[in-house]
């Protein structure tokens, strides 16, 4: 009963909202936000734990109004991506400005594929809508399976309609398939900034320990492929505004498991740095520092191997 009703809430803001206006979406968006504030639920306080290591000197009263901003940048995303599929082709190519585009532009021109890494920054759902309609580039990605299935399945096919290809992230088949498509020449696009597994890397994240997919750095170690890290962020404008980093690069020496982890670190430092200019629009409401992680009895040693790609 509690899955079908997720299932029907979601379906129901998707098929509310996509008709609003967009000033009152997001004059909704922003109420939401608000109320889901002031409650001080679990989701808030776990963001401001997070941003307290983005924003060290920030105090408990600059920690609220960031946890506000970002609660209010969170429900902007869920707005927009509720009205998505109801934009049209120019809404979404100016709905999106991102600089640095000549790193994507000239990987794929090269014909070895491309790793788009982001992490949970503004909405990567219109990132992803732009780079299929504007550059006219489709992509896979993978998605974490939710529950209830068909809430999963909803998202699914909403991420289809915007022009991706979209894998569950278990079953273990997505890697191969992903690897497939960057030989061909193709685009892979992976929000990778949380494990979702036992098998991720440890990696430095703000002065402390997490672990971060190894799936993007073998990837492009496997296939040849560009991998470019990317950060996105909203402004005061209609338009959200985001920035391709430089190529990560695959180091000349080491076994795999050494260049796994300096290339995941690398893509570390780079969402450090977004995040750290914008630390608002990082929707991150989940445990992620290794030292808030509860312990499981009996869990595999983290290993770099490919089942931590990263997932949307």
């Amino acid at each position: 009963m509690k899955e079908r009703v997720i299932d029907g809430l979601y379906g129901a803001g998707w098929a509310a909202v996509k008709t609003l206006p967009e000033p009152a979406a997001r004059a909704l968006g922003r109420t939401v936000a608000d109320a889901a504030w002031r409650q001080r639920g679990k989701g808030v306080l776990r963001l401001e734990s997070n941003l307290a290591r983005v924003v060290p000197d920030a105090g408990p009263e600059g920690l609220r109004e960031l946890s506000r901003a970002g609660m209010r940048s969170y429900l902007r995303y869920w707005m927009e991506s509720f009205r998505l599929p109801a934009w049209s082709k120019d809404r979404v190519r100016g709905g999106f400005d991102p600089s640095d585009v000549h790193y994507l532009t000239g990987g794929l021109a090269a014909g070895s594929g491309v790793i788009l890494a982001l992490p949970h920054m503004a909405n990567w759902d219109l990132a992803g809508a732009w780079v299929t309609t504007k550059l006219e580039t489709p992509f896979a990605t993978v998605a974490e399976r939710l529950k209830p299935e068909t809430l999963y399945d909803r998202f699914v096919a909403y991420r289809e309609g915007l022009g991706m290809e979209v894998l569950p992230h278990t079953g273990g088949s997505a890697f191969g398939t992903l690897a497939r498509r960057l030989r061909d020449g193709g685009l892979v696009c992976l929000v990778a900034d949380r494990d979702l597994s036992t098998s991720g890397v440890e990696v430095d994240f703000f002065g402390e320990k997490t672990r971060m997919p190894a799936g993007p750095a073998l990837l492009a170690q496997q296939t040849g492929a560009l991998l470019l890290p990317v950060t996105l962020w909203y402004d005061d404008s209609p338009v959200m505004q985001g920035r391709v980093h430089p190529p990560v690069p695959v180091p000349a020496e080491g076994d795999r498991a050494h260049r796994t982890t300096v290339m995941t670190q690398a893509l570390a430092d780079a969402y450090a740095s977004g995040i750290a200019e914008h630390p608002e629009d990082w929707h991150m409401l989940q445990r992620l520092w290794l030292a808030d992680l509860e312990p499981r009895a009996g869990a595999p040693v983290p290993a770099a191997d490919g089942s931590g790609t990263g997932t949307v």
